[in-house]
């Protein structure tokens, strides 16, 4: 997991030493070379997937660090663009609505599933609601979910109105006095203004506490494309990344982090039901600096 970023910083650190021990560490490396060494780590990143407005912020923070302070002073940047203010979206609100949002492929359904999975071990109970009724066999995965967990699912009929599905899940789990409702919901493309509209109406039907933007660390600088329309549109409480077990880059986390402002909380990465991992920024750092 993010090893192309691991060697970016590893690399840049040792141009940075051996600059300095050209010049002895006490005095300056020289303007040009400084320069040449900024550009390198601009490129790096870049090529990292890091978005450019997030480079330039990292590149001003270590503009006038030593050879000695280098990783030290990355570390602290990245720490601050990684450390929003945390939020934990499985603390109960009798019961506690969380909806899921994001584009096709990201792995809402998925995610959904391991949210369910997180919950049962904390012998709480909740309901799914299949609210993505646009995509082909949506319904049916969720619901094959709910049979492997032994979880309920609510659903409707392929294009049935998503905001019902939602409203059926909140008083289906009010009736049963159940701890939480996770919805699922449609994707297509973060441009698609039907889809827009469909969100907002799920939201402001069923009010849900939290907002959660899924995102599949793949896909780059359109993570942070995604984040800002979806925040911008719909609103956003924080973000769960998905596939980072396959993610040599890691570029996505430090972009979607800085640009949606909102908290980082689980990084998913494989297939199984527990393959959810609660995101910790000082573990990440330690794997990349």
């Amino acid at each position: 997991m993010f090893s192309k970023l691991k060697n970016t910083f590893s690399k840049i650190s040792a141009k940075v030493k051996q600059e300095a021990v050209k010049v002895n560490v006490i005095k300056k490396i020289e303007g040009s070379k400084l320069k040449k060494l900024s550009n390198d780590l601009e490129d790096e990143l870049l090529s990292n997937n890091i978005a450019y407005g997030v480079v330039n912020e990292i590149l001003n923070a270590v503009k006038n660090s030593s050879a000695r302070n280098l990783k030290v002073d990355l570390k602290n940047k990245l720490k601050e663009i990684l450390s929003s203010n945390k939020i934990n979206i499985l603390e109960e609100k009798n019961p506690t609505i969380i909806m899921l949002i994001g584009v096709n492929g990201a792995g809402k359904t998925t995610t959904l599933a391991k949210l369910a999975q997180k919950i049962k071990k904390n012998k709480k109970k909740c309901v799914m609601a299949a609210g993505d009724t646009f995509r082909a066999a949506a319904i049916e995965q969720l619901e094959q979910h709910g049979k492997n967990l032994d979880v309920k699912t609510i659903s409707h009929n392929y294009g049935s109105d998503s905001a019902a599905v939602a409203f059926d899940a909140v008083e289906h789990a009010k009736s049963k006095n159940l701890d939480y409702v996770l919805i699922d919901t449609a994707g297509r493309n973060h441009a698609n203004e039907d889809l827009m509209r469909e969100l907002e109406k799920v939201k402001r039907v069923v009010k849900p506490h939290y907002t959660i933007l899924v995102v599949d660390s793949l896909t780059g600088n359109d993570a942070v494309d995604q984040a800002k329309l979806f925040g911008e549109k719909i609103g956003v409480d924080g973000v769960i990344l998905t596939k980072t077990d396959a993610d040599e880059r890691g570029g996505a986390i430090i972009s979607v982090a800085h640009e949606s402002g909102k908290p980082i909380l689980f990084l998913g990465s494989g297939q199984g039901y527990d393959d959810l991992e609660e995101f910790d920024a000082d573990k990440i750092l330690n794997q990349i600096i």
